[in-house]
């Protein structure tokens, strides 16, 4: 929501704002809620990594979680400059981390093992080249949906073929997260006038990024539980301090 205030960064070049007021906590940070509220992400991020790499999961799993902080961070440091060339950072790695989860849930059953990993890798290089120089709209927006759309038909596969109640619970709190997080951006996008006008907002980009922190976190748990189970590594699904749920694995013997 621009306000016409000069700051650190300069006039606003973002082709995006949020319905939150600029600059009103510092000259530093456009929107301070949507900016801190990346920072559960990156932890959330970070404890996914811890584990991933101390029990040897796959790279792909790292690369995953470090993906997630990446986004996370460059979403911060969007929302606090609200700069065209902070936007790129924010959007560009979001198509990313949807290219890298295409690959996890589609490669068990990909026949030619360079294919699939070269395209994909290609394609998200091309699209960072065209999105440097052209500022998408809509258009990002649709294409982004789309590559959502493409994880869901592998995610509900991995879900009914998935017998252990607590991988199945963390499968659901994936799409409870993903509604409500939703609704949460569509109601700061559709209603913002009026929100405006209350002594109180909501917050609901923020409580978008909020949401969004735990889905991934979700997303991440459950495939790396789906993917122990491919390999034969006898996943079950611990708790972390009786709360966060993560995957831990007993991998066979070697002799």
């Amino acid at each position: 929501m621009a306000d016409g205030i000069s700051s650190f960064w300069g006039p606003v070049t973002s082709t995006i704002e949020c319905c939150e007021k600029n600059y009103a906590y510092s000259s530093y940070i456009a929107e301070f809620y949507n900016t801190i509220s990346n920072i559960p992400g990156i932890l959330l991020a970070l404890i996914g990594l811890i584990n991933a790499l101390r029990q040897r999961f796959e790279k792909r799993f790292g690369i995953l979680h470090i993906s997630n902080m990446i986004l996370a961070i460059g979403s911060m440091l969007y929302h606090a400059t609200l700069q065209h060339v902070q936007q790129q950072s924010d959007e560009t790695p979001m198509v990313w981390e949807m290219l890298l989860y295409i690959y996890i849930l589609y490669s068990p059953d990909w026949h030619y093992r360079t294919t699939m990993p070269t395209f994909l890798f290609l394609y998200g290089a091309v699209f960072a080249g065209v999105h440097s120089v052209v500022r998408f709209e809509i258009g990002f927006k649709v294409h982004y949906v789309i590559l959502c759309l493409l994880c869901i038909p592998r995610m509900y596969k991995y879900y009914i073929y998935t017998q252990d109640v607590c991988a199945k619970r963390i499968a659901k709190l994936y799409v409870a997260t993903l509604v409500i997080g939703s609704l949460c951006w569509l109601c700061d996008n559709i209603f913002c006038k009026e929100i405006s006008g209350w002594m109180i907002n909501p917050q609901g980009h923020a409580l978008w990024h909020l949401f969004m922190g735990f889905n991934s976190y979700f997303a991440n748990t459950f495939l790396m539980f789906c993917r122990a189970q491919q390999r034969g590594w006898s996943p079950r699904i611990v708790r972390l301090m009786g709360f966060l749920p993560y995957v831990k694995i007993e991998k066979p013997k070697t002799r």
